[in-house]
């Protein structure tokens, strides 16, 4: 597995473990953030990006088969806040927090269908369905594919979408 499926990875796992763009209360500036992930230029916009989040209040079930096989997830609440910073230029966007729900089926053949709702985050990789790098806040609903390979296909989206690496581009 490569450095950029790695990435996307942690950047999942955190999401989920402390929610897309959750309503915890915001941190001080001087405390550290929960968690902070280092997308190289080229994989979630043209530049190198940080994001940076705090707090969060996710409840995750997991729901099984027969046979103990985890068929779907559910992750719902409130998650982190988060920053977002061009480590080109130091401009940064952040977002307030707001509520999140994600809901995973893993598909017996391998891919998983993620469908989101509320305030959430995609990232768009170069191998990704559309190609990035694009990292786009969806309010609203987003459906899209996740194969073995990690690779993600966006199928429909509904609500606003923001262009963070636009708004962070001078």
């Amino acid at each position: 597995m490569n450095n950029v499926n790695r990435l996307r990875i942690r950047y999942l796992l955190a999401c989920m473990m402390a929610g897309a763009l959750g309503s915890a209360s915001l941190a001080s500036a001087a405390d550290p953030p929960d968690f902070t992930i280092d997308f190289p230029a080229g994989s979630a916009c043209a530049f190198e990006l940080l994001i940076e989040g705090s707090g969060g209040n996710q409840v995750y079930r997991e729901f099984l088969d027969k046979n103990d096989n985890v068929i779907r997830t559910l992750s719902a609440g409130t998650g982190s806040a988060l920053t977002f910073t061009n480590l080109d230029t130091g401009a940064t966007f952040s977002s307030k927090s707001n509520g999140a729900v994600t809901h995973v089926t893993y598909n017996p053949d391998g891919p998983s269908t993620w469908v989101t709702t509320g305030h959430n985050v995609l990232i768009l990789f170069p191998t990704d369905t559309p190609p990035g790098p694009s990292t786009t806040l969806y309010v609203g609903r987003v459906v899209f594919t996740v194969d073995t390979s990690f690779n993600f296909a966006l199928q429909q989206h509904s609500g606003t979408a923001t262009d963070i690496c636009a708004a962070l581009s001078p």
